[in-house]
């Protein structure tokens, strides 16, 4: 199963870059995202697990196997000096990715959880 982010185009000089990330229900649920601009995780598809964060000392959604990169997650933040190279969401919007990620782990045990990062 596959979650989609899709960045819109950066404007301007500023760091920063939005987009929306879906999470596929029946009625999809869209939440909108925050990313700094020169720290962009490279469009492609990718594992998505809940994995322990050291810095946050909690289970967080962690985008896996960026080429280079390790311990990029999706977390709350409302600027672009919030996040180096992680993706930025609201509280609600982080607290129905983990339901969301913790329903498949439970109701689809065999299946795998994806991210999916391209350009609108």
């Amino acid at each position: 199963m596959t979650i989609n982010l899709t960045r819109n185009k950066a404007r301007g000089e500023g760091r920063e870059v939005r987009g929306r990330l879906t999470l596929p229900f029946e009625k999809p649920l869209v939440y909108p995202t925050l990313e700094n601009r020169d720290f962009l995780i490279p469009e492609g598809t990718y594992p998505l697990r809940m994995t322990w964060s050291p810095k946050f000392r909690k289970l967080m959604p962690e985008i896996c196997d960026v080429p280079e990169r390790e311990g990029i997650r999706i977390h709350c933040g409302t600027k672009p000096e919030h996040s180096t190279g992680c993706v930025l969401v609201s509280p609600l919007a982080l607290e129905n990715i983990k339901a969301f990620i913790n329903r498949i782990k439970i109701y689809h045990e065999n299946e795998e959880l994806y991210i999916e990062i391209r350009r609108a």
